[in-house]
């Protein structure tokens, strides 16, 4: 066998190992990714605020701090519906996700809809994805 048949051979025997290897990693990323948003669903619908703020981002936990205030205000509310309206991956690795939440005043009842788009990040240290933009306005600003 010649020496550049050789390489030629070794190289796509590199290429056919290396690329489902790459499949399968990102086939455990969407696997992962579809946990954590399970997981923050079902604590922001059950109105568990404080666990939901575990899937958000360190960086953005410790620049934006949840105060008791904050919480006190999520308390006033019932979260009663959340749906995915679809999600796309991003150029720069992110994944987007819509969202449309259903949320009652505890005081008044009235109910209202709001959209939403969470940003989720994938942290090669931590094997994990994150959450970007902290918990949800449920107040647009009020």
């Amino acid at each position: 066998m010649k020496p550049g048949f050789r390489l030629v051979a070794l190289l796509l025997l590199a290429l056919f190992v290396a690329a489902p290897a790459a499949a399968v990693g990102k086939r455990k990323q969407a696997r992962l990714l579809e946990q954590v948003q399970t997981s923050y669903a079902a604590a922001i619908r059950w109105g568990e605020f404080e666990q939901a703020w575990g899937a958000v981002d360190p960086a953005y936990r410790q620049a934006h701090p949840l105060t008791e205030l904050e919480l006190e205000r999520y308390r006033q509310v019932q979260v009663t519906g959340y749906s995915d309206l679809g999600s796309q991956a991003e150029a720069d690795g992110t994944v987007s996700r819509s969202i449309e939440l259903r949320v009652a005043n505890r005081h008044t009842m009235a109910e209202r809809s709001v959209r939403l788009r969470e940003r989720w990040r994938w942290d090669e240290e931590a094997r994990r994805w994150w959450l970007l933009d902290g918990l949800p306005d449920l107040w647009d600003g009020e």
